[in-house]
């Protein structure tokens, strides 16, 4: 099927002649004959009558529509192809009366034949889709594959993971991500929790879209990265079961203090997972589910902190997990006749674990332990969503109408228990907070195909509410701030509507639209809160505007230019006005009066296309209004510790301008090769602005301008008996960050896959940061205090999988 489709793709780029002005358009809509399900990437043909020759050719696109442009008059035959399908043709006459014609839907019967034991498999190359969307098949990615969709993301161009798992994207953490085009729980409404937990052998595909159309929310300054989940196309009962076992932390990149405990290493997981499918003329039904088990999960934070008086102070927080998550995906689309269709599916994702850490706080120059800190944790997260959706189908081909609601309950019961032992005291804290999500969207979208592209609209409603409630014990000359109160409510609502034009000529595109978007936000504090003097609320209303023109250039090569607006709101979380204590010296806080960022964003790119490869190339620029991010500033209201806190802060203005290349070879029929380079300028404004907490007092960011890059390398090699090998190397550069500066990381990563039981199973070896060179280092100064900051979390892993299909 690879071979297929990389000759249909080639064909594709080959097949089309130049045409007169004024000539016909013809269009369709290739569908299965059984389920009416559109058939994406099918070969259409357009030959001669009389000879056979062929005039043009072209693929179908993920709808299953097709549109030929340009066809003199004249008496044609059409031939529509697709693995596993009866070829059709139809006759087509062009005269001198019609120039538009719209063949409707044509219907590919599958072949009598069983089928049943060939993998069809869409492989797409590293740049795929067009130069508005890049599209990357899962099944290419062997040596991140075989672990988790946050380990394999890491293998993609612009993407890189931060020390709290946040995906980054061209050096930017507010990014989108959907599942299946759709906001999820997996994922949550503006965080990433659940990647880590997403097995990557459930997914087929992961698309980058760094400038959205305005049919996408305007959250995510960075763009949307859109995760879509394997599906079954057999009809019948059908599935997959499939069984990781992984081992992590074969090493340690720096020697623990002296505890008791230390930090883990060699942690084992159990990662199984299940898929059943059924579908019929008028019905689909699925089921997935995948556990993960892992007893000793290490997140290892090294600080070290120089102060102004000449104490040189350090400490480590080994965060030893052990971890269960459970992860149940199900849904069900009815066809309730030609036209109409009812889908409903939920999630159901929960996880428990259990943190252990004993913190040391060394005094170097002295060579002395001052303070011992010990706690545990014990959180219970997870989530439910529901969604339906009503899907209507026009007559023609592409023009529907969806309405769709969903409804998304999140929890989060975090339970710490404090013990410290010092000069300064012997005691013990507790902590527990409890926080509940509840999340409601109401969408209608509408999409009318025009004759030279199509007109999208659509409206979106939703309303979200998080009440925490936060409960303390504190013990003897306590560490816990007073004065917080035991209780917030945090709330926001957005009222948006959208259009969108796209107009396709043979020579060039346009796509322009304008989303609106009216915002409601609240934050309510406990009356006891002493930090700060009342509750916040404010509104607001933005025009998110998007412009995108691309000029085929020929067959082989196109330009596009790219325009839009995005917006950045700060969730909960960053809201959050209790503060997390794992290391209660240098302390992690929110900040209730935080504002949303806004960007601005510029590109033009330029993709190039030949037989045995491609490229893309582009430029971008990214003004960013207020954008927010941890600041760190020394706390001076406590004379017996020495605290650094990290709090969210809006700090005045930065920008990106940078430039990015992706390019893809096949060496030879057994050789793959592709790679990508994203190099840009990070420039930071200089800032002064007001803390609140715990007490008012300025701080300053200082103007930074630094030149950065990162560089991705693949190799895959097909090897006798089924067998593929893939290595990849990946490296960033050192960038500055406010207040201060990140080291260079890389990460080398091998895998093998093996094709088994007569195609039917799949085994995959995959060997993660083989070297150990992918954690985090940052050094961060301020007034008083000098940071360097260390997260050695788990990157190392050897992952064994198999998978067997029926």
């Amino acid at each position: 099927m690879r071979l297929y489709l990389l000759t249909a793709t080639l064909f594709f780029f080959k097949a089309t002649t130049s045409i007169a002005q004024s000539n016909a358009t013809v269009s369709g809509h290739v569908t299965d004959a059984t389920t009416h399900d559109p058939l994406p990437y099918a070969t259409v043909v357009l030959n001669t009558e009389t000879d056979g020759r062929m005039v043009s050719g072209t693929l179908t696109d993920e709808t299953g529509r097709f549109t030929f442009e340009g066809i003199e008059k004249g008496n044609y035959r059409i031939e529509i192809s697709f693995i596993g399908y009866v070829t059709n043709s139809l006759p087509l006459l062009v005269g001198e009366k019609n120039y538009i014609f719209d063949l409707g839907k044509i219907r590919l019967e599958p072949e009598s034949t069983q089928l049943d034991e060939v993998v069809i498999e869409a492989k797409r190359a590293v740049v795929a889709s067009g130069l508005d969307k890049k599209s990357f098949d899962l099944e290419d990615i062997i040596a991140q594959g075989g672990s988790s969709v946050l380990d394999a993301m890491k293998a993609l161009p612009g993407i890189s993971i931060d020390q709290e798992g946040k995906v980054e994207l061209r050096g930017s953490d507010k990014v989108a991500i959907l599942i299946d085009g759709k906001q999820s729980s997996l994922t949550g409404f503006g965080n990433q929790k659940g990647l880590a937990n997403i097995p990557a052998a459930n997914i087929e595909r992961i698309e980058i879209i760094n400038n959205p159309s305005a049919k996408y929310d305007a959250s995510g300054m960075a763009g949307i990265i859109n995760i879509v989940y394997k599906k079954e196309n057999r009809t019948g009962w059908n599935g997959d079961i499939g069984l990781r076992l992984a081992m992590g932390q074969f090493s340690k990149r720096k020697s623990d203090l002296t505890t008791d405990l230390g930090s883990y290493s060699l942690n084992p997981k159990v990662i199984p997972s299940v898929n059943l499918n059924y579908r019929s003329s008028r019905v689909h039904a699925f089921l997935q589910g995948e556990a993960l088990r892992q007893k000793r999960l290490p997140n290892n934070e090294f600080n070290t902190r120089l102060y102004d008086d000449g104490r040189l102070i350090a400490s480590q927080v080994p965060e030893n997990r052990k971890q269960t998550q459970f992860i149940i995906k199900g849904g069900m689309d009815w066809a309730l006749n030609e036209h109409n269709t009812l889908s409903v599916s939920g999630i159901f994702d929960r996880e428990r674990h259990i943190d252990t850490a004993q913190v040391a706080y060394v005094d170097l120059l002295a060579d002395q332990r001052n303070r011992y800190w010990h706690w545990r944790e014990e959180e219970i997260t997870g989530y439910m969503n529901y969604r339906a959706e009503y899907r209507h189908a026009f007559d023609g081909p592409g023009h529907e109408l969806k309405f769709s609601a969903q409804y998304t309950r999140g929890w989060e019961d975090e339970e710490y228990r404090l013990n410290d032992s010092s000069a300064v005291r012997q005691s013990f804290d507790t902590t527990h907070l409890i926080a509940i999500e509840h999340t409601t969207t109401f969408l209608a979208d509408y999409v009318k195909p025009l004759r030279s592209g199509r007109l999208e609209g659509g409206a979106k409603v939703q309303i979200r509410r998080i009440p925490v409630t936060y409960t303390i014990g504190q013990g003897s000359q306590s560490v816990i701030y007073p004065g917080l109160g035991d209780w917030s409510r945090w709330g926001e609502d957005i009222y948006a509507g959208y259009l969108n034009y796209v107009w396709e000529k043979k020579r060039f595109d346009v796509e322009a639209g304008l989303r609106l978007e009216k915002t409601d936000v609240f934050y309510n504090l406990s009356p006891e809160n002493i930090y700060y003097n009342q509750n916040d609320a404010y509104d607001y209303f933005k025009l998110y505007p998007n412009i995108r023109f691309s000029f085929k250039i020929n067959d082989r090569n196109s330009l596009s230019a790219f325009f839009n607006r995005r917006v950045d709101r700060p969730g909960e979380p960053e809201l959050r006005i209790f503060a997390k204590y794992d290391d209660p010296e240098l302390l992690k806080v929110g900040n209730p009066y935080l504002r949303p960022q806004f960007t601005r964003t510029l590109e033009l790119a330029y993709k190039n296309v030949w037989e045995s490869g491609s490229a893309f190339f582009s430029v971008y620029r990214r003004d960013i209004e207020s954008p927010f991010t941890r600041v760190y500033d020394i706390d001076k209201t406590d004379n017996n510790y020495d605290i650094v806190n990290r709090i969210y802060q809006n700090v005045g203005s930065a920008s990106n301008t940078g430039v990015e290349l992706l390019f893809s070879q096949n060496l030879a029929a057994f050789w793959k090769f592709n790679g990508s380079f994203n190099w840009y300028v990070n420039a930071i404004d200089a800032y002064t602005g007001t803390l609140l907490f715990p007490t008012v007092r300025p701080f300053s960011i200082p103007q930074s301008e630094d030149n950065t890059w990162n560089l991705k390398l693949n190799t895959l090699l097909t090897l006798p008996r089924k067998t593929q090998l893939q290595a990849s190397f990946i490296y960033e550069a050192p960038k500055n960050i406010p207040q201060g500066r990140q080291f260079a990381r890389s990460s080398l990563d091998v895998g093998i896959k093996k094709s088994i039981f007569k195609d039917k199973g799949e085994l995959t070896v995959s060997a993660t940061d083989l070297l150990n060179r992918y954690g985090l280092k940052q050094e961060v100064s301020n007034d008083g205090f000098e940071v360097i900051y260390e997260n050695f979390y788990e990157t190392q892993i050897v992952t064994v999988g198999i998978n067997y299909k029926f």
